[in-house]
């Protein structure tokens, strides 16, 4: 019998039996299968290896016998080719189960090994939260239209720099699928670097003030305020511990900055209030074990709670806390140019010279800046002078 829609509709299941399979024939190994429960199926049947092999090729219902010969035309070629097309059903089933969201688990693992805390943060952040929308496809459906889609929605929502971070974040992801044998080429490769802004923002005196009367009570606002008085980086500061404040000094060791040398932060009354209302648990100021990790959510919660006051900000970074200070203790302050230099544990400006020979840390002239620092940021947000700001509020 040669199989069509006619034909199939009139075969029924033999008296006795739950199924049978009546074979075409003209197509060897194509066939339509009746089970008693009144499924009907299609099938092809071939050999590999003197062992019998069964594939199904659609229900019969929703695939028309033109339809379902065609199919089993195609899977006859790949055997007589030495093609084993059920094992390749099995092996697209398996790449199907490979998605973002089942392989990204063991890339964190693996880089949680190799980043330091700070890195790891944003890396997930960017993997996890920002490139979410893609985490239910399997990797090899992962096509570079699909990433360069994504990094034009994050560019246009979060900035350049945000999609930048982004794309590093996927390459990378994508090269360990790579080295793991789960892919073959990186799709990330050829897509767009979005243009980046120069890091020119200095917020305005009104702009501090939004922000600093806005923080809260938690960790997250507390090093915030510990940020705008004395213009360090995020990470030193967040990853701060009991061991590292020495007297009326914080002393990073090499290890904690940026540039591999040891850093002092004189500590000035308004920041040694806020340490003092601090608990302590462990060595670690703020957050736990390696130090506090809620930036992102930290931020996003301020950011609302400045648009909620009725002040909402244009984009700002915690760096661009450091750069106001730096560029107001010039303009404002009169502070020398190598002081703040020193205050921000910046080499760049110092010269080849001034960095081999002159070992000095400018203590008292740092102490100096940033009391005047603190000052201005206390009668900014205020609203008084100096001598008659009350006492911060610490967490």
């Amino acid at each position: 019998m040669k199989l069509t829609q006619k034909t199939v509709d009139a075969i029924t299941l033999p008296k006795g039996k739950s199924e049978h399979i009546e074979w075409d024939d003209d197509l060897p190994g194509f066939g339509h299968r009746i089970r008693a429960g009144g499924s009907r199926t299609w099938i092809y049947q071939y050999k590999i290896a003197r062992q019998n092999r069964k594939i199904t090729l659609g229900n019969a219902t929703a695939l028309s016998a033109a339809r379902a010969r065609d199919a089993a035309v195609e899977m006859h070629a790949k055997v007589r080719l030495g093609q084993d097309p059920s094992a390749e059903k099995s092996e697209g089933r398996a790449r199907a189960g490979e998605t973002m969201r089942a392989t990204l688990e063991n890339y964190l693992t693996y880089q949680r090994g190799h980043l330091k805390p700070r890195s790891m943060v944003e890396l997930e952040r960017h993997l996890v939260k920002d490139c979410r929308s893609l985490h239910g496809l399997s990797l090899d459906k992962i096509d570079r239209r699909a990433v360069a889609a994504k990094l034009s929605t994050i560019a246009n929502e979060k900035g350049g720099p945000t999609a930048n971070h982004v794309r590093a974040a996927l390459s990378g992801f994508f090269a360990w699928c790579i080295r793991e044998g789960l892919l073959d080429h990186n799709v990330v490769v050829g897509t767009n670097i979005h243009a980046q802004k120069s890091r020119e923002r200095v917020l305005s005196d009104a702009e501090l003030k939004r922000i600093w009367n806005a923080l809260g009570s938690d960790d997250y606002s507390t090093i915030v305020r510990v940020l705008m008085l004395t213009g360090q980086r995020a990470n030193e500061i967040g990853a701060l511990r009991w061991s590292e404040i020495v007297g009326d000094k914080i002393q990073l060791p090499p290890a904690r900055t940026k540039n591999n040398r040891g850093h002092t932060i004189p500590i000035t009354g308004a920041v040694r209030t806020i340490l003092d209302g601090r608990q302590r648990n462990g060595d670690i100021v703020f957050g736990r074990s390696q130090g506090f990790h809620g930036w992102a959510w930290g931020k996003e919660r301020l950011d609302e709670r400045i648009k909620a006051a009725g002040g909402e900000l244009e984009h700002w970074t915690h760096h661009d806390l450091r750069r106001t200070m730096a560029t107001k203790m010039a303009e404002t302050l009169a502070v020398a140019p190598h002081v703040i230099e020193q205050v921000l544990s910046h080499a760049s400006g110092l010269g080849r010279i001034h960095t081999t020979y002159n070992r000095a840390d400018y203590e008292v002239p740092k102490r100096i800046a940033l009391e005047k620092w603190a000052d201005y940021v206390l009668e900014i947000v205020s609203g008084k002078s100096p001598a008659k700001v009350v006492q911060l509020r610490s967490a």
